[in-house]
Parts: structure tokens; C-alpha cells; sequence
């Protein structure tokens, strides 16, 4: 089975999907870097503001609280309720509105703010997790880090690249076999990919350039 799994071609798949998802919606995060929000502070942001949100409600919620707040000095002068207010429809918004004040307290401290690209100093932030962590470090300071959502975690193990229960193991395998170079892209490729072809119901299989790759572990029905 592990002979198998090695014998995907990822450098193929990737150059494939480089093409397709040209074509498609950017993931969020990536698509608000590409529109001048790329500071460690931003991209902690709006991966905040992302969590458990569609990429459509990601992107409009972020780019208006930007207009508001892009350090975290600005954003420490809005209250909790003026907050809550700009996240939705974000869901979890007075959540987030809460951990967000707190990080913006903590980093009006320029010292601590120079510390934006340590992984051990990001996961102890409130409402940071793994995934935010990673790609705040890919993004934003150049660190490669996997960043491992539902759509990287079912994606992989459906091409049979990682044989995997949870997000967790997934990261943990990709570290171990993934080339580095495509450690930050491959959320970006993923998510639109698994957004809008390789769906977590029905992939549409008959339409993918990855159709020859992949060995469609765990696919009962497709299109």
C-alpha cells in the first residue's frame, strides 16, 4: 500500500493544477495577499475572520474591516460590539471580535509584534490553531509551512498521496513527503480545486486533469 501511495506523481498534479486554477475563485486568503493585505498582522486577520466562513463572506468582511483597522494599534481603538458588528456575516463573529481585541492589545507592543513569524509565539495567540499559524508563516513571512484545511486533508487522501484519518496526521505525512517547494502552494491550489471539482459530494471526476492520477479512495459517486 505505502509502494502505491509513493508512486503519485505530485509534481505532475501540481503542474496541472497550476493550470486549472487559473480558471477558478483564489482562495481567500491568498486572493486578500494578492491585494496589498499581506503583513503578518493581516493575514492573522483575515484567517481569523475565515475560520468556519465561506471564502464568498471571507474576503467582503476582511476588506471592509481593513478599511477600518490594518494595525494593531487601529484595531485596539474599536470595542468588542464595533467589531462583532463589522465581522458578520463571519460566523462566531463576537468570538472572533473578542480574540481579535486581545491580539490587538497585545501587539500594540512592538516587541511582541516582531514575533509574528514564530510559529510557537502564533499558536498562542487565542483563536489560532495550526492552519492560521502556517499561513501566516507562507504567506505572509516567506516560512514554508503546510497549511492543512478540510479541503488539503480530503483531497490528498482521496489522490491516495496520504493515507490519513485527521488534518492533523495529513500535516504530519506531507511534512514528511511533500517537496518543500510546494509546502505554502498547496492550499493555495487545493482549496479552489476542492471548492469547485474535486467537491467533498459528487467531484466532478469526469472533468478532472487529475483523472489518470488519481485513485479515488473513498469515492462512491461522482460526475
Amino acid at each position: 500500500m505505502q509502494r502505491e501511495a509513493d508512486s503519485f506523481d505530485i509534481d505532475e498534479a501540481i503542474r496541472r493544477l497550476r493550470e486549472v486554477v487559473r480558471s477558478l475563485p483564489p482562495a481567500a486568503l491568498f486572493q486578500l495577499a494578492e491585494e496589498g493585505f499581506r503583513t503578518p498582522f493581516e493575514v492573522l486577520v483575515a484567517c481569523i475572520v475565515s475560520v468556519r466562513t465561506r471564502d464568498e463572506v471571507t474576503v467582503p468582511v476582511a476588506r471592509r474591516l481593513f478599511a477600518r483597522a490594518r494595525t494593531p494599534e487601529s484595531l485596539a481603538q474599536l470595542t468588542e460590539p464595533e467589531l462583532g458588528v463589522l465581522l458578520r456575516p463571519a460566523t462566531f463573529a463576537e468570538t472572533k471580535a473578542r480574540n481579535l481585541v486581545a491580539i490587538a492589545e497585545r501587539l500594540r507592543d512592538e516587541s511582541e509584534r516582531q514575533r509574528l513569524c514564530d510559529e510557537t509565539f502564533l499558536l498562542a495567540l487565542p483563536g489560532i490553531g495550526p492552519k492560521c499559524a502556517h499561513l501566516v508563516l507562507g504567506i505572509a513571512c516567506g516560512i514554508p509551512r503546510i497549511a492543512v484545511d478540510i479541503h488539503v486533508h480530503r483531497i490528498t487522501n482521496r489522490w491516495g498521496y496520504v493515507r490519513t484519518r485527521t488534518p492533523e496526521q495529513t500535516l504530519r505525512e506531507l511534512e514528511r513527503k511533500l517537496p518543500k517547494a510546494y509546502w505554502v502552494e498547496i492550499n493555495r491550489l487545493l482549496v479552489p480545486f476542492g471548492k469547485h471539482v474535486c467537491t467533498g459530494t459528487l467531484p466532478r471526476c469526469s472533468q478532472c486533469v487529475l483523472a489518470d492520477l488519481c485513485r479515488r479512495v473513498g469515492v462512491t459517486r461522482h460526475r
